[in-house]
Order: C-alpha cells, then sequence, then structure tokens
C-alpha cells in the first residue's frame, strides 16, 4: 500500500502504473531523497528513485534521483498524472532545477516564473543537494497524450502543441514544428521535410516518412577551433547563468563536428558534439550572424546538461 512520509500514513492506492514505468508506493529511505519511492521499468528492474507524496494529491514536484535513466518521453508523463491530480500550484524542492526540467514542466503545468529565474542557482544547488523550495510556483495544466505505434502527441484544447515521432520532439523550437495538424523539419526559412499528419484530435494521419538524406561535402567535417572559440562566448549567454563559464570550457575544449542527423539538430557524441550539417546549407546564405545564433541555440542544451552530468559524484549530506 502507498505510505507518505513522516507520519507514513497509508493512501488509497498501490503501485502505479505512468505509461512504462511503475512506481513502488512502498517507502525506501533514499541516501539524497530521504523517504522515497522506486521507480522501476514495466519488467520490474528499478531504474531510479523518485521523492514520496501523495499521488493523488501532490504537495510538490517530485525530485527524481537519476532521471537521465528514465526511458525517453516517460519523465514528462509522469509529470503529466502528477499535473491530472494536483489540486494547487507546486513547487520544486531539488538540487537539480534544469533547464531539461523546466520544458518538460512547461507542458503540463504553467509557470509564474520565465526558465532564467528557475535555473538560476543550479549549479550551487546541485553541489549543495538543496533541497528548499525554488521560488518559481507551476500551475497544473495538464495536456492529453494520444499515443501511436511511433510515438505520440499531446493535445490540449483541440490544439496539437507537441508530436514525439520516433524519438524526436515536434514542437518545442524553431526546427522540428508543429504546424497545426503537420510535424515538420525546419533549417531557417526553408521547410526540409513534412514528416507526418495528424487528425484535430491528435492522431496519426499519414506518415512517418523518412528524412532525406542531406547532401554535403561537409559532412564528417569538424568546425575550426576559432568558430568554437567565438561560439563559446554566445553559448556562455545561452546557459544558466551559473554554467556560463564551464560551457565556455566545454566549447573550446571538445571537437564540433558538422554531420547527416535526420530529423536532429545536434547531439552529443563520445568526443563532443554533432551538429546537423543543414544548417550550413539553409541557414549561412542568410548570414554569418545567423549561423552562429542558429548553433549556439543548437548546442546550448546539450552543453548544459553534459556539464550537470559531469559535476563530481555527490556525496550524501548527514541526516
Amino acid at each position: 500500500m502507498c505510505q507518505t512520509p513522516p507520519s507514513r500514513a497509508k493512501l488509497r492506492g498501490v503501485d502505479l502504473a505512468v505509461g512504462d514505468l511503475v512506481i513502488s508506493c512502498d517507502v525506501v529511505l533514499h541516501p539524497l531523497l530521504g523517504d522515497a519511492f522506486v521507480i522501476c521499468d514495466g519488467t520490474g528492474e528499478p531504474l531510479t528513485a523518485m521523492s514520496a507524496l501523495d499521488l493523488d494529491d501532490p504537495h510538490e514536484i517530485p525530485v527524481i534521483a537519476e532521471p537521465a535513466r528514465l526511458p525517453p518521453g516517460s519523465g514528462a508523463l509522469l509529470l503529466n498524472r502528477i499535473a491530472e491530480h494536483a489540486r494547487r500550484p507546486l513547487r520544486y524542492a531539488g538540487p537539480y532545477p534544469t533547464p531539461a526540467l523546466y520544458r518538460a514542466l512547461a507542458r503540463s503545468f504553467r509557470a509564474s516564473e520565465d526558465e532564467a529565474t528557475f535555473t538560476a542557482g543550479v549549479l550551487d544547488r546541485a553541489l549543495r543537494l538543496a533541497r528548499d523550495p525554488v521560488p518559481v510556483e507551476f500551475t497544473p495544466a495538464p495536456h492529453r497524450r494520444v499515443a501511436n505505434a511511433h510515438g505520440f502527441t499531446e493535445v490540449r484544447l483541440l490544439e496539437i502543441e507537441r508530436a514525439v515521432i520516433d524519438g524526436i520532439s515536434y514542437g518545442e523550437d524553431r526546427y522540428t514544428r508543429v504546424a497545426k495538424t503537420t510535424a515538420e523539419l525546419w533549417f531557417g526559412p526553408t521547410r526540409y521535410a513534412q514528416v507526418a499528419t495528424f487528425t484535430r484530435d491528435g492522431e496519426l494521419a499519414n506518415g512517418p516518412h523518412p528524412i532525406p538524406p542531406l547532401a554535403n561535402d561537409l559532412v564528417g567535417v569538424a568546425l575550426p577551433a576559432e568558430l568554437r572559440s567565438a561560439l563559446a562566448d554566445v553559448i556562455a549567454e545561452l546557459v544558466p547563468a551559473p554554467l556560463a563559464a564551464a560551457a565556455r570550457e566545454v566549447i573550446a575544449a571538445r571537437p564540433i563536428v558538422w554531420a547527416d542527423l535526420g530529423a536532429r539538430i545536434a547531439l552529443a557524441t563520445r568526443e563532443g558534439f554533432a551538429v546537423h550539417a543543414g544548417l550550413w546549407q539553409f541557414v549561412a546564405p542568410t548570414g554569418l550572424a545567423h549561423l552562429a545564433l542558429a548553433l549556439a541555440d543548437a548546442l546550448a542544451p546539450l552543453v548544459s546538461r553534459t556539464i550537470v552530468a559531469e559535476l563530481p559524484p555527490l556525496v550524501p549530506r548527514a541526516r
């Protein structure tokens, strides 16, 4: 039976299935979170843990110990389930107020402050394992998820706000977009591919269609050090302020390679980063300043995640 800290009084539910996750509602003692629930995959294999709370009447945004261990999209589904049951605005009281978390929350809540406010103390909070609330309130605004064989759509008030197709999210940035009922890939002013169409209710109507391969001689070529150095200053302006110095070091020190990434604009590699050569082919002709901003915009979220992932191992505080 589910239990809640600190009284450990019984709640109404038992183990909870959320998509492909199963949340075991028996409270365990976690070295970082204190009272916690274990999150398992569909086979019962433990993945990570989350702070224990009343899942039928949540009082805060849960802290997930190792969010990177969750299958893609499952964390957002869990947050949406919490939004569906929340009766009041919630706050996050954990050590990882990252841009990725803010954007995931923004799909199911309405935030009282912007992303910069939420992420302002991310490095300090991570290093001291902060558990005091971040001063941003999230008012519940859940969406409806419509699943299909290639992913799902998120629908609110008969409008498709986001579509996930074969692991790629459309509708959240300037490249992978949702135009009414169509998922599209854009590079600057050029629509490169129409990937899929949906009904107004979010059902998959046509596609997904393969992304055409890119014919560009730059594929496999690394960006010169001078360009990486210039990019470092722009990216430092886009990441949370506490990460700016580390972002400059990461970009200056690691290779960035042009690649044909399909519908992905950029990704982290073992050595550094890769960026879609479509940015050079379609954005560079509009001006090198536009190209620099496009590269920085594509790389900044990856750089932030890389820095947070490479923080020194966290030593739990004495209880």
